[in-house]
């Protein structure tokens, strides 16, 4: 005969019972819980909560952080959920210093507006001052009397402004390491080469190159200055192929002649 304890429907009623009753209570505090966060969230979008407080602009050092903000068309007190970003990142990035931007919503009522500037290239020296030339090809204002360059090549264009956008996308695409080692650049046209460029560099070379290719003949400079005689007075023509012109040679030629 088993063993085993025999448990009686009536038993058994009780238990189920409170069973179904957690279950029932479990399924109340889930539908509760949705509808005081539905509750909450009607209440933030439609009251003030949801308005901008805040907006702050990272990442600009040259920009004027209000003119950024006026291009975004952002204002404290507009819905934090009713931002045009597609066209407030094509405003902002019409700024001639602005190379990107990026707007996102930090809740509860805050804009964050992340700014990617163009790097200086150079510096344009006029008469009445040194312009700070950005890799776009823009100009901006003259520096500060007084202020003078010194973490990119001084560019002596005169007449040949016209040009400086292209040497300027091509100062943006070599190393920081040769830009560093520029110190003037000179533009000195030809009938050959009306792009031609003539650099004076800081260990104490000078460089004949063009606008053309002019970051591709550049790159394999380091290593091109270190087979240069320094005892010699010469041009280092940087081209397809780079070659010194010893300028001391030449002028004893013409004396012997």
């Amino acid at each position: 005969m088993s063993d085993k304890k025999v448990i009686s429907v009536n038993d058994r009623i009780p238990s189920l019972k409170e069973q179904r009753k957690q279950r029932a209570n479990r399924r109340l505090l889930f539908f509760l819980g949705i509808f005081f966060v539905l509750l909450v969230l009607m209440i933030y979008f439609q009251s003030p909560l949801s308005n901008i407080k805040e907006i702050q602009v990272n990442g600009n050092v040259v920009a004027d952080e209000e003119e950024i903000i006026e291009a975004s068309e952002l204002s404290i007190g507009d819905s934090i959920w009713n931002l045009h970003k597609e066209l407030s990142v094509t405003q902002m990035e019409e700024l001639k210093e602005v190379a990107s931007a990026e707007l996102s919503r930090k809740l509860p009522n805050k804009v964050e507006i992340q700014i990617t500037e163009y790097p200086r290239v150079g510096y344009v020296k006029q008469q009445d001052g040194y312009y700070p030339m950005l890799e776009s090809g823009a100009i901006l204002d003259a520096l500060p009397e007084g202020d003078i360059p010194s973490d990119a090549p001084v560019i002596i264009a005169e007449e040949e402004m016209v040009k400086l956008e292209r040497l300027a996308a091509e100062l943006g695409e070599i190393s920081d390491q040769i830009k560093e080692r520029i110190s003037e650049i000179l533009f000195i046209p030809t009938e050959e080469d009306p792009l031609a460029l003539r650099l004076y560099m800081n260990d104490g070379l000078i460089v004949q190159t063009s606008v053309n290719n002019f970051s591709e003949w550049m790159t394999p400079y380091p290593s091109v200055a270190k087979e240069v005689d320094r005892s010699k007075h010469g041009i280092l023509h940087m081209k397809m192929s780079p070659y010194f012109e010893d300028l001391n040679y030449q002028e004893e030629e013409e004396i012997e002649e």
